[in-house]
């Protein structure tokens, strides 16, 4: 007798079909097929023991089982499920009918209670594109499952239930979740906002016009002038994800196995990732942790920031090794983890806010004499050599920030709030979203200017001759390098588009000019 169920393997934040084949001859034997990992093979032990506590018969059949397609490694003890339903459908204990028709996974205990796996998502969705009818998984997973239409999900807890379940001898509810419904509740919630920052209107403008653009940023400031505070209230003024952006992100979390799918609460689920990330990994992160990777490769901190903010808190503290690694990420937007028998690409278009300190005391240019800067000229070259010029160049806006006076501290008056600053941002990225339509097309995806090849940097920034002139005055008294002229532009063409400005005028590009701070500094 042949039995067939399927199962799925997650392949960086997606997965592929595993078809599980139970082939039953007369004897007593045991053999399982298909690059399975130790994790896996393993699961023999823990079937045998759910069957028996369950009450299910030994196995009297030899048994071969294989897991195709078998050049792809199966990892992990989620396919306990897929694995004891085929041995149970081989012992003619289950319906063979209705196999074809879902996809199961999940993680046997010893008394067959099911355990919650990772990759829920991603499994969801390649189960609905193969057209299944439904996913059996564990009921602590249905809800991430569920926050995929178009397929039923059944969140179960233990084997007999799914036995029940494909047999027919028990009516089970889909787990539902209104995607859209929750989606629209939440994505607009923050508990962070810009009405609680005193003064810095000059950081303020520029973290809009970071947020507008999409654009990479450094903060310059002593400690305590506020550079933390700013950067966690970033993403209160970025445009709300959309449903597929949300989708994608929560992709990443699930894969990961950083997914909470109970209800908190104030009732809202965290099923799916409705808030843009905030990720702000500490300066000891290693290589692996910040780009992923490993022996079985994970995504990094660049990839759970994808598509929000990776904030990088006292920047030359990091090793430069940390540093030097996310340059390519800045650029392709996405992370390849090559190893010996794998290649995962994992999904990183994130903005950097960094911030640091102008010194290794902190109060270099602070002219505040109860601080007084005690480095030395050779120390501060040496601190500030720790951010190597391709890296500085790959960020677009680098202003300096200096501490609040007490006169604005004591105010009471609340200053502008994020939502006021976020819906220019909003009409800033509709703008680039129209602009961007046509391309978008025929091509991969561009959300905002900062995502702007060269080509359409050529092709949407044109500049007026004052404005020509007025560049190459810059690029020559300031040393700037051609990938800054790029950024420059970019950045200029998204301060015209808060202005609502068709063209880049001269205003525009000096504001642009001006956040290459650390160029003129150097």
């Amino acid at each position: 007798m042949l039995i067939k169920c399927f199962g799925a393997a997650p392949q960086g934040i997606d997965a592929v079909i595993v078809t599980i084949e139970v082939h039953a001859v007369p004897g007593y034997e045991f053999t399982l097929v298909g690059l399975p990992d130790n994790a896996v093979k393993e699961s023999h032990e823990r079937i045998m023991a759910a069957l028996s506590v369950n009450g299910f018969s030994k196995p009297r059949h030899t048994l071969t089982i294989n897991m195709a397609p078998a050049d792809i490694k199966k990892e992990g003890a989620s396919y306990d499920l897929p694995l004891a339903i085929g041995i149970l459908a081989a012992e003619e204990e289950i319906r063979t009918q209705l196999l074809e028709n879902y996809l199961i996974m999940g993680e046997l205990s010893l008394d067959g209670t099911l355990q919650p796996i990772r990759g829920v998502l991603p499994i969801a969705l390649a189960a609905r594109n193969a057209g299944f009818k439904g996913v059996i998984v564990p009921i602590q997973n249905a809800r991430e499952a569920a926050v995929v239409d178009n397929i039923e999900v059944y969140g179960l807890s233990n084997l007999q239930e799914v036995v029940r379940l494909l047999n027919g001898t028990q009516d089970f509810l889909p787990t539902q979740v209104d995607t859209a419904a929750e989606f629209q509740q939440n994505a607009f919630s923050s508990e962070l906002d810009f009405s609680d920052v005193r003064g810095q209107e000059n950081v303020r403008r520029a973290m809009e016009v970071a947020a507008a653009g999409g654009h990479n940023m450094l903060m310059v400031g002593p400690p305590g002038a506020g550079k933390s505070m700013m950067a966690k209230r970033l993403s209160s003024i970025l445009p709300p994800l959309t449903l597929e952006e949300a989708l994608e992100t929560t992709k990443i979390y699930s894969v990961a196995g950083m997914i909470s799918n109970k209800k908190e609460s104030s009732g809202k689920s965290s099923a799916l990732i409705v808030q843009r990330p905030f990720r702000s990994p500490h300066h000891t992160v290693t290589d692996i942790a910040l780009i992923g990777g490993g022996g079985n490769p994970q995504p990094g901190e660049i990839s759970f920031a994808h598509n929000g903010v990776l904030f990088l808190d006292e920047l030359p503290e990091y090793k430069r090794s940390v540093l030097e690694v996310m340059r390519q990420p800045l650029e392709d937007r996405h992370i390849s983890v090559t190893r010996a028998k794998k290649t995962v690409d994992y999904p990183a278009s994130f903005m950097l806010v960094a911030a640091m300190n102008p010194c290794p005391c902190g109060h270099y240019g602070e002219n505040n004499p109860a601080h007084p800067c005690t480095c030395t000229p050779s120390q501060i070259h040496r601190y500030l050599s720790r951010i190597s010029g391709p890296l500085l160049d790959r960020i677009d806006i680098q202003c300096d920030i200096q501490p609040v006076p007490y006169s604005l501290l004591k105010e009471t008056q609340p200053s502008e709030s994020s939502v006021t600053m976020r819906e220019r941002v909003i009409t800033a990225r509709n703008i680039q979203k129209q602009r961007f339509a046509n391309y978008n097309a025929t091509h991969s995806p561009i959300h905002c200017n900062a995502q702007m090849s060269p080509k359409l940097v050529r092709e949407y920034c044109k500049l007026s001759d004052e404005c020509d002139r007025l560049l190459a005055f810059a690029m020559e008294k300031m040393g700037f390098s051609a990938r800054a002229y790029d950024r420059i532009l970019k950045v200029a063409r998204t301060i015209a588009d808060l202005a609502q400005s068709t063209d880049i005028l001269p205003a525009h590009l000096l504001e642009a000019i001006n956040y290459r701070t650390l160029d003129k500094a150097n």
